[in-house]
């Protein structure tokens, strides 16, 4: 995979995707968040269920925290993993109030020290609510990554720096949602729509399917 192949390819799904954006709903920096931490090993869907009973009543810090573990499980027990994800929301959101007057730090390392908060949450929080040119790698970015070989690799941190270094510079932004939304739609993971893929010309996936 070489330079000008990358380019073309992050070319074409600026082209097709024209509105780059997740699927989680939210309002603000805070919303976005909570909704990123719900969603780990959880559906984008699942999250939007919760989460539009659970900000009406609370969607801030202090009102979180008002609402207690137990409160806030009764919105999102629909969600898997929903007892230690309610217990590291409400511990998160203490540290928010004591640390950060109560608002979303824009610093990789403050947020990850946040509970239940790792890597792949702080890149999607900084990408999306600071601006900053991170790429998350979930599964679906770690999946096209290797398939098309933009940036193989045997895990999401190596594939993380390999997008870094290999996504021209143009693409960085908004790269983490083109590939995220090409996986979920297109590249998907039992049977890729190869046939209909806007890529599948510059893609080095060699058991493309093709229908």
């Amino acid at each position: 995979m070489n330079r000008e192949k990358r380019h073309e390819i992050f070319s074409r799904l600026r082209e097709h995707i024209k509105e780059p954006r997740s699927d989680l709903e939210y309002q603000s920096n805070f919303e976005l968040l909570i909704a990123v931490l719900l969603s780990a090993q959880a559906t984008d869907i699942s999250v939007n269920k919760a989460t539009a009973k659970l900000y009406p009543l609370a969607n801030t810090p202090e009102q979180m925290l008002a609402l207690g573990e137990d409160g806030v499980k009764q919105y999102i027990k629909t969600i898997g993993l929903f007892n230690s994800k309610a217990k590291n929301l409400i511990a998160s959101c203490k540290i928010l109030i004591e640390q950060h007057n109560s608002e979303v730090p824009e610093d990789r390392a403050a947020l990850e020290a946040l509970p239940g908060v790792g890597r792949k949450t702080a890149n999607v929080v900084l990408n999306v609510a600071f601006g900053h040119p991170t790429i998350a790698v979930d599964t679906h970015i770690f999946r096209v990554s290797n398939r098309t070989a933009i940036a193989p690799g045997k895990d999401v941190l190596v594939v993380e720096k390999k997008l870094l270094k290999f996504v021209p510079e143009e693409f960085k932004l908004d790269a983490h949602h083109w590939l995220i939304l090409h996986g979920r739609y297109t590249c998907i993971a039992r049977k890729p729509r190869c046939g209909s893929c806007v890529i599948e010309d510059l893609c080095e996936f060699k058991q493309k399917n093709i229908e």
